[in-house]
């Protein structure tokens, strides 16, 4: 403030060869990045200059993006570079006009006079203030173009999703394993639909994962080559989950279908001479009644390790216990779609390769022995 003493105030604050020093930066990182871009789009676009395995495995390994990345940083930097040059040029400019107001003020001979430079300073102090804001406004804009924009929550989730729809299904699963066995407390039916909506789910993704040849050799790998990595242990327990997960489904599928078939076969025996289709309405009839039975038994079907465990406990307490575990799948599922972390995914699969070896694959066995038990003649 000392050096502004006579008005009082800095009109034009800035430092103009900092500004310059940054200009001259950009600029040089713009000059780089431009000819890295040239050098890129180059190699993307086949060019002679280099060809053979090495060429055309380096250009797989580039984002189709890339090019466009790097055109658009050169072109934002350049445009910041000359921004600041401008405004660079302004300060120099302000500062002048500041300091002469300085050695007006300080020479005024009346306090009137002063006042009138000082105005003349406020006005200055305006006029860079806005340019200032001008130029912040327009730098804002050239660096909201530098590199792509993480994407939002949303936008991410669905990208997950897309790119992996198998472990899609298997979270919505077990998201809906959760949900189904929480409402079921106080609504039974309708949290039995929920969760055989989820099994379902479960079936489709146990499909989906056995068709992948991806999935299927990061298994292979372990057992044939020795390879029990993150990737082995997280198939081998995505397997587990699907399997376990799916057989509410398919039991309840299968004791439909055996009930459905023989009520269907016992209307056509009572009526011979009608259509086929006579059976349809009673096989029906006995699929849903069948299937609906079928899985509110194996609703209630505990793991053996849970019953054993909680064997002193009333059945209110089992029940939340068992909400409480497959809240735990919910909630893993649901860490797919934070951020990418590492000792996140491994800590997840952790988790659900405990609850899968003491709670779902105890579970799935003796559900299966339970539907063995009815369907077999």
């Amino acid at each position: 403030m000392a050096e502004h003493a006579a008005l009082g105030f800095d009109p034009a604050p800035g430092n103009p060869a900092t500004v310059l020093a940054l200009t001259r930066k950009l600029g040089a990182s713009a000059k780089s990045l431009g000819e890295a871009s040239r050098v890129v789009t180059d190699l993307v676009s086949h060019s002679s200059s280099w060809q053979g395995e090495a060429a055309t495995a380096f250009r797989a390994s580039l984002s189709k993006d890339l090019p466009r990345y790097l055109a658009s940083a050169h072109t934002s930097l350049a445009e910041a570079a000359r921004r600041l040059t401008g405004w660079h040029d302004t300060l120099v400019t302000h500062r002048e006009l500041a300091a002469r107001y300085e050695a007006q003020a300080a020479a005024a001979k009346t306090e009137e006079a002063r006042a009138d430079v000082r105005r003349l300073a406020r006005e200055l102090a305006s006029e860079h203030a806005a340019a200032a804001r001008r130029v912040s406004a327009t730098l804002n804009a050239a660096t909201d173009k530098l590199a792509p924009k993480e994407p939002g929550l949303l936008s991410s989730i669905w990208h997950k999703i897309t790119e992996d729809p198998a472990d899609a299904l298997s979270n919505a699963s077990a998201i809906l394993g959760a949900i189904g066995a929480g409402v079921a407390l106080f609504f039974p039916p309708a949290g039995l639909a929920i969760m055989l909506v989820g099994s379902g789910l479960s079936l489709a993704a146990l499909a989906m994962h056995v068709s992948d040849a991806k999935f299927r050799k990061s298994l292979t790998d372990g057992f044939t080559k020795g390879q029990f990595d993150a990737d082995f242990w997280k198939s081998s327990v995505t397997l587990l989950g699907d399997t376990a997960g799916s057989v509410p489904g398919v039991a309840a599928i299968a004791s439909g279908a055996k009930a459905g078939t023989a009520a269907a076969r016992a209307a056509m025996a009572a009526a011979p001479e009608a259509s086929a289709l006579s059976g349809l309405a009673p096989g029906t009839t006995a699929f849903r009644q069948a299937a609906w039975s079928t899985s509110d038994d194996l609703r209630q079907v505990e793991s053996p390790l849970t019953g054993w465990a909680l064997r002193s406990s009333s059945q209110d307490t089992r029940d939340r216990v068992g909400v409480l575990v497959a809240t735990t799948g919910a909630v893993t599922a649901g860490c797919d779609y934070g951020s990418d972390n590492e000792d996140l995914e491994h800590g997840s699969t952790a988790v659900d390769g405990t609850r899968g070896v003491l709670d779902d694959a105890p579970s799935a066995i003796r559900k299966s022995g339970h539907v063995w038990s009815v369907l077999r003649p």
